[in-house]
């Protein structure tokens, strides 16, 4: 089993690979694992503009090393071996297309949670990963 666990350092996405980790102690064998996090682009013109290109790549593997620490610390107290991916775009379309080449066969992700209302306005990362997604996603709140 080839699982991609995307997280964006929030508490939903932790829930999500303390999930995870329950369902890996109950496989036959270890699962491939590949965490990942996906950090949005920062907008063109604005700040990048000012930035070299050396710059930014530092802000982008900075930032997704932070975000990735709390959910590999747990991976690796859970035992489990993992792959880190550091990702730059738009997070669902990424998931979407890293899940098909990695062949895995499942995503587990966090879902904020946040309503109709919210979700209708704001959009959902997780709903936009469903419709990209090949696989299984397992969604947890």
């Amino acid at each position: 089993m080839k699982v991609l666990l995307p997280v964006d350092g929030s508490a939903h996405s932790l829930h999500a690979v303390e999930q995870f980790i329950t369902l890996a102690n109950e496989l036959a064998a270890a699962p491939e694992v590949h965490l990942l996090h996906v950090h949005p682009p920062v907008p063109v013109g604005g700040v990048q503009k000012h930035l070299d290109h050396g710059a930014l790549d530092a802000y982008y593997r900075s930032e997704g090393e932070a975000e990735l620490a709390p959910a590999a610390a747990r991976l690796d107290a859970a035992g489990l071996a993992f792959q880190r991916h550091l990702h730059v775009g738009e997070p669902a379309l990424v998931i979407g297309h890293l899940a098909q080449e990695l062949g895995c066969t499942l995503v587990v992700m966090g879902s904020h949670g946040r309503g109709r209302v919210a979700t209708a306005l704001l959009g959902s990362v997780a709903a936009e990963t469903l419709r990209h997604c090949a696989c299984p996603v397992l969604l947890t709140r």
